[in-house]
């Protein structure tokens, strides 16, 4: 996707002003996407959706984002769907619009985006705030972070591929206990369990996705990273042999590609890679856009 009237990221360290549900800021090759609600603790509607994927789409086909950092404004990551609509919260919003509503836009979730994603969850993660965390590639969270997926307690079903990744992540049992009951854990239950990475206090949560982001950027390659992300998400279905096979298919490519050389050649010379390879132009399969309302 190159960038057009949909979105501005700006020169690179600077922020964009493109959006209005979200921040956009890229800096260090790392791309920092804030949810921007904070008077409703960034409580998720359909255009903060629409906007989060069609940055998420700027990140993937970027060469200078070299990875992706999502966290909220304020003391929350996010609070949840926004209730505004009383009764019709959760009544589909997408077939409900009205004739006169702009078409959907295009755009990416976390899992198709070819850079990892890291969720740094400042605050309260709750509903929808935790699902869109479950499609990101890690999630470093706040000590004292209340986490929920209370879709049971609204009379709804979990949603965003949430009932198949949280099984993955924390086992069969823990994710029924957490998702039949909706009952609310901190962030410190949520590391423990697996569901994140680690928690650290509040105030250190992007600075410790910033840091491990960084060290991404410019030490891993680029398409390397794309095609073993790649890998681990479809290898959360797939038989080990399978899985092996399609290893090696990548390796017997990637192994004669510059990059291969060249993370070498730096390992033994202890210096900064260089890498050749690009992400927008050296990986034929683009990830297929989705839907999003605006």
């Amino acid at each position: 996707m190159s960038t057009n009237d949909t979105i501005d990221p700006g020169v690179a360290g600077h922020q964009s002003n493109s959006f209005k549900y979200i921040l956009f800021r890229i800096e260090d090759g790392v791309a920092t996407i804030t949810l921007n609600r904070p008077d409703q603790m960034n409580a998720y509607n359909f255009a903060l959706g629409a906007e989060l994927a069609t940055a998420y789409a700027h990140c993937d086909a970027d060469d200078n984002v070299r990875a992706v950092i999502v966290t909220g404004a304020g003391k929350a990551f996010c609070a949840g769907a926004d209730m505004s609509r009383g009764d019709e919260t959760f009544s589909g919003g997408r077939s409900n619009s009205s004739p006169g509503r702009k078409p959907a836009r295009k755009g990416l979730h976390a899992f198709q985006v070819r850079k990892p994603v890291i969720a740094a969850i400042n605050g309260h993660a709750v509903g929808i705030g935790l699902t869109l965390a479950l499609q990101c590639d890690l999630r470093i969270v706040a000590t004292d972070a209340k986490l929920a997926f209370p879709f049971v307690r609204r009379g709804i079903t979990p949603e965003l591929g949430s009932s198949s990744i949280l099984p993955r992540l924390i086992g069969f049992a823990r994710a029924a206990d957490l998702m039949l009951s909706g009952r609310t854990i901190r962030g410190d239950e949520a590391a423990a369990l697996g569901l994140a990475s680690e928690a650290v206090a509040a105030e250190d949560v992007v600075a410790r996705a910033r840091e491990w982001a960084r060290d991404v950027a410019v030490n891993a390659a680029p398409v390397a990273v794309a095609l073993t992300k790649q890998l681990l998400w479809e290898g959360t279905t797939a038989q080990p042999q399978d899985a092996m096979a399609k290893e090696n298919r990548l390796l017997a490519w990637i192994g004669k590609q510059p990059d291969a050389i060249e993370g070498v050649r730096s390992f033994l010379e202890r210096r900064t890679p260089e890498w050749k390879l690009k992400v927008s132009t050296d990986l034929e399969d683009p990830p297929t856009p989705v839907e999003q309302a605006t």
